[in-house]
């Protein structure tokens, strides 16, 4: 992996989510996340028609999904963000773990499952 690949998950390893967030709920704990880590981004980045990615930083976009995403619809998403030549890895935050390829369009992608962070939050 990447630099710039190593930096967005060491930074997202360190959202702590409540137990019932919404969307735009995780979009500002990534935001906080990325913003801390001193990693600039674009929000709702348009890469092209139909094509709005959650946040792209760099060339390495993210895509945020609540719960667990239909298989089929995500899949479809990652070939048409990494079909776009702006990204050359795509990261997949979900609550839930999915099953994804490890590559799309020989572009790496890559699940970042927000429930591997649960657990007991000490002082």
């Amino acid at each position: 992996m990447t630099d710039s690949v190593n930096r967005i998950l060491s930074a997202l390893s360190a959202v702590r989510v409540p137990a019932a967030p919404g969307e735009y709920d995780l979009h500002a704990l990534i935001a906080a996340a990325l913003d801390e880590a001193g990693i600039a981004y674009a929000h709702e980045a348009k890469l092209a028609d139909g094509a709005r990615i959650d946040f792209l930083t760099g060339s390495v976009g993210i895509e945020v999904k609540k719960s667990r995403p239909e298989r089929a619809r995500l899949l479809r998403q990652v070939d048409k963000y990494l079909a776009c030549a702006e990204v050359d890895a795509l990261i997949v935050v979900s609550q839930r773990a999915i099953s994804l390829p490890a590559a799309c369009r020989g572009k790496p992608v890559i699940l970042f499952t927000l429930n591997r962070l649960w657990g007991v939050s000490l002082p």
